[in-house]
């Protein structure tokens, strides 16, 4: 049998929901988060939302796979733009973990303070 992201996406939406009823401080928080973390500045909203959809497939997590494909769709996103996301998942695999994060941040400080030197 195969997998429907509407149902997915349907019974884990009403379980967040219960989520925001039983620990509601949580769940705003993480929605801050989600909120602050996804809006445009010098990467914009689609192509976070691309980074966000590669790690729910890295994560192998269905949710956030239709999550970030419903978010997708209805940012544009491109048969191509999504088949390239796809292609270096598939390269990838895996991708980051936060404390490569951390890493990353730790050399672009180094790399920056080095070239402006």
């Amino acid at each position: 049998m195969s997998k429907s992201f509407v149902t997915i996406t349907s019974d884990v939406s009403k379980a967040l929901g219960t989520l925001r009823e039983d620990i509601p401080d949580t769940m705003q928080g993480f929605n801050a988060l989600a909120k602050a973390a996804l809006k445009g500045g010098a990467i914009d909203e689609l192509h976070k939302e691309l980074i966000a959809l590669a790690i729910g497939i890295a994560s192998r997590c269905d949710a956030c796979i239709g999550f970030h494909v419903k978010a997708l769709i209805r940012l544009g996103v491109t048969r191509e733009q999504l088949m390239e996301t796809l292609g270096i998942c598939a390269y990838m695999g895996g991708g980051p973990t936060l404390m490569y994060a951390a890493e990353a941040v730790r050399a672009y400080e180094e790399l920056t303070a080095r070239l402006q030197a």
